[in-house]
């Protein structure tokens, strides 16, 4: 039985949107339990939103790249937050 749910996440999709504060923007994407931070970086860069020198935080956390949707909990509906790095 644990490995049929193991295989039915590989199929599973979470509808979850990024919240741009410099920007006021919400955008939604759409990710796996396996991607990782640097994955949605990617999916952000296809819609022309640049996330150099920026940070995710959810739930006032704050995330690494290397973390997966999975290690954060990440549910469909969440709103991560993507801030830019102080200097």
């Amino acid at each position: 039985m644990e490995g049929l749910r193991r295989g039915l996440s590989r199929w599973k999709r979470y509808h979850i949107k990024v919240h741009l504060a410099d920007e006021a923007l919400l955008l939604p994407l759409t990710v796996r339990p396996r991607d990782t931070l640097s994955d949605l970086r990617a999916q952000l860069v296809g819609q022309g939103v640049s996330s150099w020198k920026r940070t995710f935080y959810y739930n006032a956390r704050r995330l690494d790249d290397h973390q997966t949707v999975r290690d954060v909990r990440l549910q469909d509906g969440s709103v991560l937050l993507l801030v830019s790095d102080p200097r």
